[in-house]
Parts: C-alpha cells; sequence; structure tokens
C-alpha cells in the first residue's frame, strides 16, 4: 500500500519505518524538518509520563523497551543503556514498570543524596534526540520514503498524493486535523548544561519545587523540568529555569558548577489517552489511522504505537 504519515517527529518516523520494513510504500508529509520538532528536544529516557490508558501504555512500553534495548545492543547512534535512581522521601509501592526495566532494585544508602531516605535503581534506555533523530530519519529516507514539506490543514490536504491510507501522526497539530478538541499542549522547559562527569540518570517526581530529573548524556546534561498542561508559550520563563536548576542540583549536588549551554520549551501532544485507531468514518473516504497524544512518553512507547499502527495497515 502507498501510505502517508504525517509527522516527522518520533511517533511519525518510528512509523514509516515499520510500514517500510513491512514492504509498503512510505510518504512522510512535515511542516517543518525534524530538528524543529518537540521530539528533537525531548530528554528521551524511557519512564512512562503523561500518557494512558494504563493497560496499552503499558504493552506499548514494554515492547518499546525491548527494541529499544536491542537498538543500543546494536551501537545505533544515541542510544544506550543508562543506570538511573528514581528518589522520594518515604518508601513508595514498587511501581508496575519495574516488571519491564532491568537490574531493578532498592538504592543502597550511600547511593542517595541528601535528603533522601529511598530510592529504586534500574536501567532503561537513553536516547540522545539531537544523534537518533537524524539517524532514524536518514534510515526511513534510505528506505525508499518520499518526503514532502508541507503545512497540513485538513487530511483531506494530502488526497493528491493518492495514498491507500493516511496516518496521522502530527503531534500537536493532530487534534486539529480532525477537530479534536481534547487534544492540548504540555508545556516542557529543560535546561542544558555541561556534564560535570554523571553517567546515572536521577530523577524525582514529587520534588517540592516541581518534578526534577537529570539525565547525562556525551557531552551535556539535560535538566528538568516541567508538564504545564494548557501552556502555548514557548518562550523560557527564567524564574523557572532557576527553579530547574535548584532541584536538580538537590539531585545531583556535583551539578553546582555546571555551565548553563541553554534553555529550550516543547509542547508535549497531551490527551488523556493516546489515539490509535483506524478512524471508522474519515471524511476523505480514504482510511486513516490516528496516532497521537502521546504526552511525555513519546520515546517510551513511540516503537510499540508504530508497530500497532502497521499491524493494522497489514489487516486492511
Amino acid at each position: 500500500m502507498h501510505v502517508v504519515v504525517i509527522g516527522s517527529g518520533i511517533s511519525g518516523l518510528s512509523t514509516g519505518a515499520e510500514l517500510l520494513r513491512g514492504g509498503h510504500d512510505v510518504t512522510v508529509v512535515s511542516a517543518e524538518p525534524i530538528s524543529a520538532t518537540t521530539s528533537f528536544l525531548a530528554a528521551a529516557v524511557w519512564f512512562p509520563t503523561a500518557a494512558g490508558p494504563a493497560d496499552r501504555v503499558g504493552a506499548w512500553s514494554t515492547e518499546t523497551f525491548s527494541h529499544l534495548e536491542a537498538q543500543a545492543a546494536a551501537r545505533t547512534p544515541g542510544v544506550r543503556m543508562c543506570e538511573s535512581l528514581a528518589l522520594y522521601r518515604s518508601e513508595p509501592p514498587t511501581p508496575t514498570w519495574s516488571r519491564t526495566v532491568r537490574a531493578f532494585r532498592a538504592a543502597e544508602a550511600d547511593e542517595l543524596p541528601p535528603g533522601y531516605s529511598f530510592g529504586f535503581r534500574f536501567t532503561v534506555p537513553l536516547v540522545e534526540m539531537p544523534v537518533f533523530l537524524p539517524h532514524l530519519h536518514d534510515e526511513v529516507a534510505a528506505a525508499g520514503a518520499r518526503w514532502v514539506r508541507r503545512t497540513v490543514h485538513r487530511l483531506e490536504d494530502v488526497a493528491e498524493l493518492a495514498p491507500d491510507v493516511v496516518v496521522n501522526c502530527a503531534g500537536l497539530r493532530a487534534g486539529q486535523l480532525v477537530d479534536d478538541q481534547t487534544v492540548y499542549p504540555i508545556r516542557g522547559q529543560i535546561v542544558r548544561v555541561t556534564n560535570p562527569g554523571l553517567s546515572v540518570s536521577v530523577r524525582d517526581e514529587a520534588h517540592p519545587l516541581g518534578r526534577a530529573y537529570v539525565h547525562p548524556r556525551e557531552n551535556d546534561c539535560i535538566l528538568g523540568g516541567s508538564l504545564d498542561s494548557d501552556q502555548w508559550d514557548v518562550t523560557p520563563n527564567p524564574t523557572l529555569a532557576q527553579s530547574i536548576l535548584d532541584r536538580c542540583r538537590d539531585l545531583a549536588p556535583q551539578l553546582a558548577d555546571s555551565r548553563v549551554i541553554e534553555t529550550l520549551v516543547g509542547l508535549r501532544p497531551g490527551r488523556s489517552e493516546v489515539r490509535l485507531e483506524l478512524d471508522g468514518s474519515p471524511a476523505s473516504g480514504t482510511p486513516v489511522i490516528h496516532n497521537y497524544g502521546h504526552g511525555g512518553s513519546g520515546i517510551t512507547i513511540g516503537y510499540g504505537c508504530a508497530r500497532e499502527v502497521a499491524t493494522i495497515v497489514d489487516s486492511l
């Protein structure tokens, strides 16, 4: 089949890659280069965040974990397995995702920073998106995908490309294409700093100043962050940036002397539940598969969602 995929973030490119592996012809339509997508800015550590429903997210997460783990073993550019530490001020229940990650255990006392009484240690995939996303783009292009740079206002705008199937992976814009009023922006602000020698990813989802995480990459660290619903402003907030620095230094005191490189803002595509389904009554008459609303879990569930889209296409 000739499949038109709208969107070139992690969801669109992952979907395109899977469809090409299945022998389909693929055209990727995107309004902007991959470097302008929210995916390109993402901290991109495997961790289920701001997405539902729980059962489907669990299955997609597990499938994506296995895929990224294999990518890390194959030394795919930008993908590696990273030791991680989740911090708590009192012992929580064992999380459901503990069954998926590797080497899950309670942290030792000497592994905890001051102020914390409990933590979980585990290993998960970390993806450096400025490295991996161009690699995935090139992989999709080398497999034969065609590319169209265009702003799509309605799904019918791609009719002239004569698709057999359209896949809506347009992220935050996906809802606008089909008048889905349940899609909303989740503003995320991060601070990129020099890496003082950190190798363990650390997070505290309940820090008093707000959600906090430190994700070390090869040449920098990504500090975050925020999950601000219905916020469209992409101008970096200096007060929030300072708060992020303060809370992240609680997690990793070694950051005290790190130099700030830049502050970045992206808008995640929020929805109460991911929409991944075959549209029962597309206006154009061409079958449409929706794959959007991943919130902050794009890298965590993206491959699993792409596999499900490919399965639906194969069934048509």
